[in-house]
């Protein structure tokens, strides 16, 4: 097998607060090839933004790596300086953040704004500048007249398009997106959703892409990645997943969105709510919220193990312990006779 482009091996992100220390991502590991579609799904408060954050090096001055390696390209990015990773983002992979309106910078036009991108990587030629900017923005479906556009003159499906466009500027190989959809209506989301799908085929970039929304990346991801209480609860497939969900947190998501296919049915929601990572619940961190909890949840932390195609964590799925070798029979006297 060629070497993924992104290989992240037991990341652990914690959070300093006047209270102590949180652990907000624990022990998340995955790989990502070139190319490839990765959903990161969950509900708010589950670990999906500081998990990409933690990738990407953007954590706020209060969150800290304390475990685990992030490889890109075979070069680990944990222990960088700010320097270098400066070198490494929006040429060789960026991040198009959750609200547009509080990224863009609102005194600066959207042109301006893409042009201090460029000049911050070296490309000070205007003339080339202009002509890369008309074309990232017309990649993204918007009127290169929007470059002279304050972002508060702009929808917000355009601000976001505008966004991905500053992340195309350098042609990365890697887009982290987090939550790009959330702030927009049914019809913006699935026409954004639509657009990068289309961009990563021609462009051939590969993607994480986080949301709290399963049906926003069901079409469009290779692999989904299910996040609770700050760990991978499950990991498989995408066909797989929506076809065989094993953990009971995932199947709950699944039930929490209509379909527009098959007969109409009731959604069910999942009672409670995520927990404080501040306390974490013992064993089981699901279990309190579980419908199918066992004996044993309460008390036991599962580990993530291969089930089919996927990887789940659930006392379900637990391999059986090995049986005890049983004692050679002692033969009698007659016997060996």
């Amino acid at each position: 097998m060629s070497e993924p482009l992104l290989d992240v091996s037991g990341l652990c992100v914690d959070y300093i607060t006047a209270k102590g220390t949180t652990r907000a991502v624990e022990q998340v590991s995955f790989q990502l090839a070139p190319g490839e579609f990765l959903g990161v799904v969950g509900e708010s408060g589950c670990g999906k933004s500081t998990m990409l954050f933690g990738v990407s090096q953007l954590l706020s001055d209060t969150a800290q790596i304390s475990g685990g390696s992030v490889k890109f390209k075979g070069r680990e990015l944990v222990g960088l300086a700010e320097k270098q990773l400066r070198g490494l983002r929006w040429r060789e992979f960026a991040v198009v953040m959750q609200s547009a309106m509080n990224a863009l910078n609102p005194m600066k036009t959207v042109g301006a704004q893409f042009s201090d991108v460029m000049r911050a990587h070296g490309q000070t030629d205007r003339v080339k500048i202009r002509k890369r900017s008309e074309e990232v923005l017309g990649l993204v479906g918007i009127d290169t007249a929007h470059l002279r556009s304050f972002p508060h003159q702009l929808s917000g499906g355009m601000r976001q398009r505008s966004m991905i466009a500053m992340a195309l500027l350098f042609e990365p190989s890697l887009i982290l997106m987090d939550e790009p959809t959330s702030a927009l209506d049914l019809v913006a989301q699935r026409s954004l959703m639509n657009r990068i799908k289309e961009l990563q085929r021609e462009l051939g970039f590969a993607a994480v892409f986080v949301t709290h929304d399963m049906s926003a990346v069901s079409r469009f991801s290779d692999r989904m990645l299910v996040m609770y209480a700050g760990q991978v609860s499950e990991s498989a497939p995408t066909r797989e997943l929506f076809s065989t969900p094993r953990h009971p947190y995932t199947r709950g998501l699944m039930e929490a969105f209509p379909s527009v296919r098959g007969p109409r049915k009731q959604l069910a929601g999942i009672p409670g709510s995520p927990p404080n990572l501040a306390e974490p619940p013992r064993g089981c961190r699901f279990h309190p919220r579980c419908p199918v909890v066992m004996e044993q949840c309460p008390t036991t932390a599962p580990e993530l193990v291969a089930a089919g195609g996927a990887q789940v964590r659930c006392l379900r799925y637990e391999p059986a312990e090995p049986a005890e070798p049983a004692e050679p029979a002692q033969l009698s006297a007659t016997e060996e006779d």
